[in-house]
């Protein structure tokens, strides 16, 4: 009976050892290689591919660019959601709830595709540009949302906040509904106004969410790809300020075909992405140990 179990989970663990196991292994070994064209093999250059990532300037670029939009996208995005959630949640009208929790979370089921397009006729440079147009009344001149260096990583980040705001606000609403009134109550008993109590007992209680929040936040923005290459294409126009690190991966693995160096950078990230993360959890955790 115990090889039984071992039989129905078999499919499932060579599917991990087939699609995930292995994927990495080879695209570790092959960081080691230098390829041409679309091959997955080529000549041993030991860790001349990831010496290579690190000088280039192009490469060090994409991650300050990533960093950027991502800690403004993370940052603002569970701020602000926080906020619209405890507003959501301090109505009495459930079918007032319901409607907010739809309209905000709309968003986050169009395609980034669709997006993109919308921000782009949104975030036209020219006067023809909604958001240009709007400004033009209050004798503003137009901006080049997608055409200045200096503006279009915040264009960005105001394109991720309205895609992603929904999704966060629903589950920090779900994180307020189950704080249990006894806590508030008993701060009400103690003095505490409601500002108080939303500060000593709503968000300390939430803080397992806020870290989830941050983690997941960040590991997604250090993957940004999509807006950013149809916005910007695949140089991360205008001047390189959308070139973000899998941006970098795309371009050399599919467009000048360096499968070795593309890979090589994929593990830097991966190592970007697992530092972060280490370090969030660590500070959590020392924080939950203060307490």
């Amino acid at each position: 009976m115990d090889g039984v179990g071992y039989l129905f989970c078999a499919p499932l663990i060579v599917g991990v050892l087939a699609f995930a196991i292995y994927p990495m292994f080879a695209a570790l070994y092959l960081s080691f290689h230098q390829t041409v064209g679309n091959q997955m093999s080529g000549k041993w250059v030991g860790a001349n591919n990831y010496a290579y990532a690190l000088h280039d300037p192009i490469f060090w670029q994409a991650i300050r660019n990533t960093l950027f939009m991502g800690v403004f996208s993370v940052a603002l995005g569970i701020g602000l959601s926080f906020v619209l959630a405890t507003l959501i949640n301090s109505l009495k009208w459930n079918f007032g709830k319901n409607v907010f929790k739809a309209v905000y979370f709309l968003p986050n089921v169009v395609s980034a595709v669709a997006t993109s397009l919308l921000f782009s006729f949104l975030f036209y440079p020219s006067k023809e540009g909604l958001l240009n147009f709007v400004i033009g009344l209050f004798g503003i001149e137009p901006v080049g949302w997608f055409t200045n260096p200096s503006v279009s990583r915040f264009s960005i980040v105001l394109m991720s906040l309205w895609g992603a705001l929904g999704y966060n606000t629903i589950i920090f609403l779900a994180g307020l509904q189950s704080v249990p009134r006894d806590l508030h109550e008993a701060a009400e008993v103690d003095g505490a106004n409601a500002l108080r109590r939303w500060l000593h007992v709503t968000i300390p209680y939430l803080r397992p969410i806020f870290v989830f929040m941050l983690v997941m936040g960040t590991i997604g923005s250090m993957k940004r790809f999509t807006d950013v290459w149809l916005i910007g294409g695949t140089a991360g126009n205008p001047g390189g300020s959308l070139m973000t690190v899998v941006l970098y991966i795309y371009r050399n693995a599919f467009l000048a075909g360096q499968m070795g160096l593309a890979t090589a950078a994929s593990y830097l990230l991966f190592l970007m992405i697992l530092v972060l993360t280490a370090v969030m959890m660590l500070l959590n955790r020392r924080k939950n140990s203060m307490d």
